[in-house]
């Protein structure tokens, strides 16, 4: 097996500064107004609100900067009443700064951080453990959830916030647009990163794949192996922007090689319901197939169509690769299990779980710097399933 790498991460990120937090600094402001206003215990300290108007702070800021205080005992927090200056906090300048000692304090540095999934894959799983292994690196618990739908993940969001988590990475469920649970918490600055999907009605943090390089690589290596009648299956786009950069990488790649985009050689409407038989003929692609007889090649949006697309072919004893390369995208544990093993683009796991991290910790140290968008690089996998015509 030939594996071919990429260039890694589209943008290069540092590592996040060890300066003091910024809930942190908010803290100590906080212990100055108290000072200065000289209140006595059991007197109210300004609320979450009037705190991110005073220091020009989000509301998490601010609401994370209180419950900092409420762990060190100089304020406690009374629910639908507001926050008090402690019984037993004697105030004045003796008290310690809570930034100034940020580096003595292991339990007050380390952060909290969240993952967020709607399933549980072998592609999931290597995110996680991507994830997991780069926020100890970084010093951040991580908490993960999986979530059961849409509501779900928008409680899970909510809840979260509330419990005084760091930052959160998001891989959203199967949607085209932005939720509103996830616009109200990108309006508050809180640090949020978006997974393996991107949505260009906002300005948000996020990490993905670079999927219209990745098909425009697999496109390019069907021609260069002599591949001149190529097709390309997908199911519909739906406004999910992975599938359209992946078409719009298969077209650019015709192009630049001055070969025709037949119309006929293309199918974008690829009913879903061949995942509920893989192994099986789909009527649909067996269609498409058998209307195509000078196709010699076609790239499938994902791996789960490519290993339909194998298996319709077998089933018309069209034979892979002799008579037809089959390409697909993601390479997904099955496919290096099917009768012909399959070719396709790996989406690099590790890197993208690095890359969220770090985002995410660069976030949380500056909250309203401009949102980032990061490619991460895919590697093409070469097995068996494409014939090399110039042999």
């Amino acid at each position: 097996m030939i594996v071919k790498s990429g260039t890694g991460v589209g943008v290069h990120m540092e590592e996040p500064h060890r300066k003091p937090l910024l809930y942190l600094q908010t803290a100590d402001l906080v212990m100055e107004e108290i000072r200065n206003r000289k209140l006595q215990p059991h007197d109210p300290v300004p609320s979450e609100g009037e705190l991110a108007k005073l220091y020009s702070v989000s509301r998490m800021t601010a609401k994370l900067a209180l419950q900092i205080l409420e762990k060190q005992g100089i304020v406690y927090r009374l629910a639908r009443r507001g926050t008090f200056v402690s019984g037993d906090y004697l105030g004045g300048p003796g008290k310690e700064s809570l930034s100034g000692n940020v580096t003595t304090d292991k339990k007050l540095m380390k952060r909290k951080i969240a993952l967020l999934f709607p399933n549980m894959d072998d592609y999931v799983a290597r995110i996680i453990a991507s994830v997991e292994q780069e926020a100890r690196k970084s010093g951040c618990q991580l908490l993960i959830r999986i979530t059961t739908d849409k509501e779900d993940e928008s409680f899970c969001l909510q809840e979260l916030y509330e419990e005084g988590i760091d930052g959160i990475i998001l891989y959203p469920r199967g949607r085209t647009r932005c939720s509103e649970k996830v616009l109200e918490l990108n309006l508050l600055n809180y640090p949020l990163v978006i997974i393996d999907r991107i949505f260009r009605e906002v300005n948000i943090d996020c990490v993905y794949h670079d999927h219209y390089q990745g098909a425009y690589n697999l496109t390019e290596y069907l021609i260069n192996r002599g591949h001149r009648e190529i097709g390309y299956i997908s199911m519909s786009f739906d406004g999910v922007t992975s599938r359209e950069d992946r078409y719009k990488g298969y077209v650019q790649a015709m192009l630049d090689y001055a070969l025709p985009v037949n119309g006929r050689n293309i199918c974008l409407d690829c009913a879903e319901d061949y995942m509920l038989n893989l192994n099986g003929a789909n009527l649909q692609l067996k269609d498409f197939i058998q209307s195509n007889p000078a196709m010699t090649a076609v790239v499938c949006a994902d791996d789960y169509i490519a290993t339909s697309c194998l298996y319709t072919a077998l089933s018309i004893h069209k034979q892979v690769p002799e008579e037809l390369s089959i390409i697909g995208f993601s390479d997904i544990q099955l496919a290096s299990l099917l009768p012909v093993p399959l070719t396709t683009a790996r989406q690099t796991t590790e890197k993208l779980g690095q890359a969220a991290v770090n985002l995410l910790g660069k976030r949380m140290e500056n909250s309203r710097e401009g949102a980032l968008s990061i490619k991460v690089n895919t590697t093409i996998i070469e097995r068996s399933s494409v014939r090399n015509l110039n042999q």
